[in-house]
């Protein structure tokens, strides 16, 4: 643990937001292994950079080419994997900007610290504006997602050649109370994309018109 370090406080949050005309957030997709999260997540973030919005996506086998490539898959990689990026994208909502992560992160633990680091509050202290968390369930059957299997891992799971893999030899824990829920199955890539934007739009998080 690092010792002898001091706390310098910065612009509050509710100043940031005033000045880059947007409040930051985080949106934390979930969900098994090719159930679209990183798609969605994708086409998301192109749709939000053309309103005008500061937006970056955060995608699971991106940062483990830099951020986290000296991490591996066991439990205790795979917690510290998730906390890095709750730090990361908790920066990135501080500075006014839209957060997207697709990460399987598949325990409910780990998704509960996510959202606690976010809730904590700003320099400004108690007052400042919270950052908000939301999280978003892509809900697929482990049918669906083995089905669709693009990077051939189901395959590789099943053949004993991928241990601990996620919906097969580990579990995934599901949301219980997630602010948005996707069938990737069920609706074109398009329809989930608007489905987030209008939950974003009524609940006050962002303006299209």
């Amino acid at each position: 643990m690092a010792t002898n370090i001091t706390w310098h406080p910065s612009l509050s949050r509710r100043e940031r937001n005033e000045f880059r005309k947007q409040r930051g957030m985080t949106i934390w997709f979930t969900g098994l292994s090719a159930s679209g999260k990183s798609t969605v997540a994708t086409a998301l973030e192109q749709h939000l950079l053309h309103l005008g919005l500061s937006t970056y996506r955060l995608d699971g086998d991106n940062v483990r080419f830099g951020l986290n490539k000296d991490l591996g898959f066991s439990e205790k990689d795979r917690n510290e994997n998730i906390r890095r990026i709750a730090e990361v994208a908790k920066l990135f909502a501080d500075a006014s900007t839209i957060a997207l992560t697709s990460f399987i992160s598949p325990y409910k633990a780990d998704r509960q610290v996510a959202r606690e680091l976010h809730a904590a509050p700003g320099p400004a202290g108690a007052d400042d504006e919270p950052l908000p968390f939301i999280e978003v369930y892509v809900d697929v059957p482990v049918s669906v997602a083995e089905q669709r299997d693009p990077k051939g891992l189901y395959k590789k799971a099943r053949a004993g050649e991928i241990k601990e893999f996620t919906g097969i030899s580990a579990p995934y824990e599901a949301p219980e109370a997630p602010e948005i829920v996707i069938k990737t199955h069920e609706k074109s890539v398009e329809e989930c994309v608007q489905q987030i934007v209008e939950w974003l739009n009524e609940k006050g998080y962002i303006k299209t018109q």
